[in-house]
Order: structure tokens, then C-alpha cells, then sequence
């Protein structure tokens, strides 16, 4: 049976965008809840945290998108035409937060400015995602393989409600993050946190879950109709039971239990939207074959990745090594 380089591409692609939610939702996370924290040592602790990490997480960002242009350049060019304002809200927001990240240490007379700057570009980096996310699930309107919508079509109640869902559930992996690498009152205040941002992400999930069947038909085949819902039946129920042994490692006051498991929620519900949507990649307008540039291009673009992508998973590995202890307000220590 020979190789369907379209869906090597696609998983690519996919593997590419889950890692940056994960690696970046965490620090987003952190900078949504920064003004949470006191001033001075708690706040330089946070920010230690993810000091070492957070530009190089942004690394899958440009990897999915340069990606999905080489491999996909028509969804590319319909999904950007038709949600080009989110995009471009989240790409100046990631600009602003980085300039606030490096200046509140190099200019610590308006520090509480660039406190509040990092966590605004924070806050709407994450919502423009989760709008982003919504926008695509509800479908983008294609007439003659180009977006035949308005400007405002992805602005819908629907997309509000994913958009703040992923600034919850960012929050909750920023407060486990800190309570794997902090220490002391600040640790104590990211478990505080991790119980409230916990239930509303479970809140979050089953909304958008009980919304997404009725944006799309083969949404809900794949849900609510047999046999398609057998696809999907594990999937709500292995995310109630991480749900439960996230609750039990917090109680018990485990420390990087209740990250690995905020980690394992957010894995099962980037399977459970991608069994949603295949095999279109622009949902209900555009399959992945009708979107893929031809084989020549795919085997060429996947000799270059081949080379690259072990560099960047063997870097973004060993720095999260060197980066393994906790971390107080000077810096890391074992």
C-alpha cells in the first residue's frame, strides 16, 4: 500500500499546532493569571518559570503555519481571508507580550505597566485563538475555491464561547505549571487557583462539546448518530475520568501529576475535534486532498522536515531538561 503523503502532512501539521498548545498554553496560562500574583517575588518567580522556554515554544506557531501554507496553500489562503482579523489580533498580541516580557525587567520604573502589558497580550493571544478555533468548527463559506463571506462572519456567539474557553483552560495549565515549579505561598496560590480553573474547564469542554454536533451534519454523524459516535464514544469518557485524577492529584498535593493530567485533557480534546473535522481541513468546505499541493512539492518539503523537525524536538527537549528544577525569583535551582 503506498504512502499518502497528504495525511503524513497533515499529521505533521497537526502534531505541530498540538505541541504549541501545549508548550504555549502554559505560559500564556501564566501571563492570564500574572496580575493574580503579588508584586515582587511571586511575579518575578512566574516569570522565571517560563523565561528559559517561552520564545522557543513559539517555534511550532511559525512550524504549523509555515507548514500549513507549503502543504495546504488553498485552505491556507481561504482560512486567513476569512479570519484574518483574529489572526492578525493574536500575532500583535504575541508581539506586545514579548516586548512586555523583556522590558519589565529592563525598565523597572513602569514595571506594573509591563506587568499589565504581558498579561493583556496574554489574555487576548489565548481568546484569539479559541476564536480562531470556533470560526473554523462553524465553517468558512467557499465559493469557486475562494472565502465568499463577510468581514464579521467569524465574530458569532459560538466563537465567543470557545474563545474564552481557551483562556480558561490556558490558565489552568499556567497555575499547574506553577505548581510543579514554584515554590512555597506561590505554589499554594497556583493550586488555589488550579481547583476553580479546573471546574470551568470541564464547564468549557462540555459547552463546546454539546454545541459542535449542530454547527456542521457530519459533526453530528460522527456524535450523535451510530456508527459514527462509536469513533468518539472514548473520548468523553477517558476525559472524565483524567478529569477525576486530576481533582485526586491536587487533593493529594502532587506536584507534576496535576500538569501531565491538565497536558492529557487537552490531548483528548485535540483528538476529538480532529475526528470532528477529517477529512476536510477547511470543516465542511475543503477536504485534505482537494487543499494539498502536489506530490512533488510534499516529497520535497518532507525531505527538509525530515532534517529539521528532530533539531527543533531534540533542542525543545534538552532545554526543558536543563530547565527541570524549581525556580524562585533568582533563577532556577535543583
Amino acid at each position: 500500500m503506498s504512502l499518502d503523503l497528504t495525511i503524513v502532512w497533515a499529521l505533521i501539521i497537526v502534531v505541530a499546532v498540538f505541541i504549541y498548545v501545549v508548550l504555549d498554553g502554559f505560559d500564556l496560562g501564566i501571563g492570564i493569571l500574572f496580575t493574580r500574583f503579588p508584586v515582587g517575588h511571586d511575579r518575578d518567580t512566574a516569570m522565571n518559570s517560563i523565561a528559559p522556554v517561552w520564545d522557543g515554544n513559539e517555534t511550532w506557531l511559525v512550524m504549523g503555519g509555515g507548514g500549513l501554507l507549503a502543504a495546504f496553500p488553498l485552505a491556507y489562503g481561504l482560512i486567513f481571508s476569512a479570519l484574518y482579523a483574529p489572526i492578525i489580533a493574536m500575532l500583535l498580541a504575541l508581539v506586545f507580550r514579548g516586548v512586555a516580557f523583556e522590558f519589565r525587567w529592563r525598565d523597572p520604573a513602569h514595571r506594573g505597566f509591563w506587568d499589565l502589558a504581558f498579561c493583556g497580550g496574554s489574555l487576548l493571544a489565548a481568546f484569539s485563538q479559541g476564536v480562531v478555533l470556533g470560526a473554523l468548527l462553524q465553517g468558512i463559506a467557499v465559493e469557486n475555491r475562494a472565502y465568499a463571506g463577510g468581514w464579521w462572519d467569524w465574530l458569532t456567539p459560538f466563537t465567543l464561547v470557545t474563545g474564552a474557553s481557551v483562556v480558561v483552560a490556558y490558565a489552568l495549565l499556567g497555575a499547574t505549571w506553577l505548581v510543579m515549579k514554584a515554590e512555597g505561598r506561590l505554589q499554594q496560590k497556583a493550586r488555589a487557583l488550579a481547583w476553580p480553573l479546573g471546574i470551568a474547564t470541564l464547564v468549557a469542554i462540555v459547552a463546546v462539546s454539546a454545541a459542535t454536533p449542530f454547527l456542521n451534519a457530519s459533526y453530528f454523524d460522527n456524535w450523535l448518530r451510530w456508527p459514527g459516535m462509536l469513533k468518539v464514544a472514548p473520548v468523553p469518557v477517558l476525559v472524565a475520568l483524567a478529569s477525576i485524577a486530576f481533582a485526586r492529584s491536587l487533593k493529594s498535593g502532587r506536584e507534576v501529576v496535576p500538569f501531565l493530567l491538565a497536558l492529557g485533557i487537552f490531548l483528548l480534546c485535540f483528538v476529538g475535534l480532529c475526528i470532528s473535522v477529517f477529512p476536510h481541513v477547511v470543516p465542511g468546505s475543503v477536504t485534505l486532498w482537494e487543499a494539498a499541493t502536489d506530490a512533488q512539492s510534499q516529497i520535497f518539503m518532507l525531505w527538509g522536515t525530515a532534517i529539521v523537525l528532530p533539531m527543533i524536538l531534540a533542542y525543545t527537549a534538552w532545554s526543558y531538561w536543563v530547565f527541570r528544577g524549581k525556580v524562585n525569583a533568582e533563577g532556577y535551582h535543583a
